[in-house]
């Protein structure tokens, strides 16, 4: 059975209000099982160093944990692939059967400028 866990400094850090809104996306996503990993949106923002923030569940459905070692994440919106990047994430280990949290941060060359960012889709490339 899936378990939604939140990383050490997620868990002491995050506001009520936005541990609300991950429980919710967790029970309406956590039994999209038909893949081994998916990604649930959160938000999307751009911050001070104008780097795009990537904020996602990321569902773990396999029997084995998921690391971040040299992983291509790509972040697209309506089929078009906006950012590309290589992740080397040591903190982040995903238990087997366990959604996480995390934002991913695609540095400011590492992604196209657009008017719009929401509503798109991370896919993790293994």
């Amino acid at each position: 059975m899936q378990q939604l866990q939140f990383e050490a400094s997620w868990e002491k850090a995050i506001a009520k209000q936005d541990r609300k809104q991950i429980e919710t996306i967790f029970k309406e996503t956590k039994h999209f099982s038909d893949s081994d990993i998916l990604c649930s949106p959160i938000r999307v923002a751009i911050n001070h160093k104008e780097a795009l923030l990537v904020t996602v569940l990321v569902h773990n459905f396999t029997d084995d944990p998921l690391t971040f070692h040299n992983v291509r994440l790509l972040y697209g919106v309506q089929d078009e692939v906006i950012a590309d990047k290589i992740f080397t994430i040591p903190a982040l280990v995903i238990p087997a059967k366990v959604s996480m949290p995390w934002t991913f941060i695609f540095p400011k060359d590492s992604y196209k400028k657009q008017t719009a960012f929401e509503n798109g889709r991370l896919e993790i490339l293994y």
